[in-house]
């Protein structure tokens, strides 16, 4: 049955597997979730769980945040996503855990296949080479010296949705899929996925059973 949890990218390291391969692997630390609410059909139209990871202080949370952590005994939490899977990916399996349960980051195993979500690293300001791969202009034959400005955008008018023009790069929401973990420290609370996953060390991640692995 489709699964998930949340947690806080480490960095990277690496490992040996078995056969004494070196694998390059990104650590999450993935301390207990705490289940703050299960949505219903009945109540809300639609069946999911809502997890919640690292706690927030007191000082910081509003009412309402702590109004509805104190349903689930708990302290009210920074990062708070639903897990929703349908019954064509198996199922979901939080929906056994109660309000209030922890969520352990033994769930998962070593080898399983996952799709890992977070925040892409800001880049800043940015123009339209770095940003969407364009060309640059010529740099002799009698072109003008703005090499890595924007060419004939046509006849615009205002602005358009979608144009490829300079701007705010990264802090995007990414995915990626069918990723491999490597190996599940339930001691520690860690897991290690082979490669990179989204966003900058500390940065919050979701982790949940891949959609498109191969049967």
């Amino acid at each position: 049955m489709a699964k998930g949890i949340l947690g806080r990218k480490l960095g990277m390291t690496q490992i040996f597997d078995a056969a004494g391969n070196l694998v390059p692997v990104t650590v999450i630390d993935c301390t207990p979730n705490v289940v703050l609410q299960q949505k219903t059909v009945e109540n809300d139209g639609y069946e999911a769980v809502q997890v919640g990871f690292a706690d927030k202080g007191e000082n910081i949370a509003n009412k309402p945040e702590t109004g509805h952590a104190s349903k689930a005994n708990t302290a009210p939490k920074r990062f708070i996503r639903e897990f929703r899977f349908s019954e064509a990916q198996g199922g979901n399996e939080l929906v056994s855990y109660s309000v209030g349960q922890e969520i352990k980051c033994d769930i998962f195993a070593e080898g399983e296949v996952i799709d890992v979500t977070g925040v892409s690293k800001g880049k800043g300001y940015a123009g339209t080479i770095k940003r969407y791969n364009h060309r640059r202009q010529r740099m002799t034959h009698g072109v003008s010296a703005s090499h890595r400005e924007v060419g004939s955008m046509g006849p615009i008018k205002g602005n358009m949705k979608g144009k490829k023009m300079p701007g705010h790069m990264g802090v995007d929401k990414v995915t990626l899929q069918n990723l491999t973990i490597a190996k599940v420290d339930t001691e520690r609370n860690l897991i290690l996925i082979k490669g990179n996953v989204p966003g900058p060390k500390n940065g919050f991640v979701e982790i949940k059973t891949a959609v498109k692995a191969a049967k």
